[in-house]
């Protein structure tokens, strides 16, 4: 990768960040140390996602395009080298409608968790992500979106850098 690319600031987890314990994770009353490296494909998915861009990996011997990008390809076995900048758009191939949150609090407004095939990727290929700015009895299998992205100075090269996708 070229020193201009603009993916090279991909950070990692490093031996002092482990030794002096700036990793950690706490449940109720459970106070154990984690640390996750995103690896390579997903650090330049991450970088991407702080830039404002949805990143995915080309296999040039399938043709096909993932998100997010791995590097190595899942059908034939060999190196994914490429990343390629993707739409911020897709078409919704499932969803829910869920009344209930992740640790079951019962809530007024649903969430709407989509899995979202990205345009530029190949059919198949998406992520999932929440909807946004629709009424649930307006959501379809087909429905065509668009990324609603935190501003720039608030991104972090997290998923949640992009807040929902809405309906285009």
């Amino acid at each position: 990768m070229s020193a201009k690319n603009p993916y090279a600031n991909v950070v990692s987890l490093s031996e002092e960040d482990f030794s002096a314990a700036r990793v950690l994770f706490r449940h109720d009353k459970l106070i154990a140390n984690y640390a996750w490296d995103s690896g390579i494909a997903i650090g330049y998915f991450l970088a991407g996602l702080k830039a404002g861009q949805i990143l995915g990996s080309y296999c040039a011997k399938c043709r096909k395009t993932v998100v997010p990008p791995r590097i190595v390809c899942e059908w034939c076995f060999r190196p994914m080298q490429r990343f390629v900048k993707l739409s911020d758009s897709g078409t919704v191939n499932t969803f829910s409608i869920c009344y209930v949150t992740w640790d079951v609090r019962r809530i007024s407004e649903p969430e709407i968790p989509a899995v979202i095939e990205i345009d530029g990727a190949s059919e198949g290929n998406g992520i999932l992500h929440k909807l946004g700015e629709i009424d649930p009895q307006e959501v379809h299998i087909g429905m065509r979106v668009q990324a609603v992205w935190k501003p720039p100075e608030e991104r972090c090269g997290s998923i949640t850098d992009i807040l929902y996708f809405r309906k285009v």
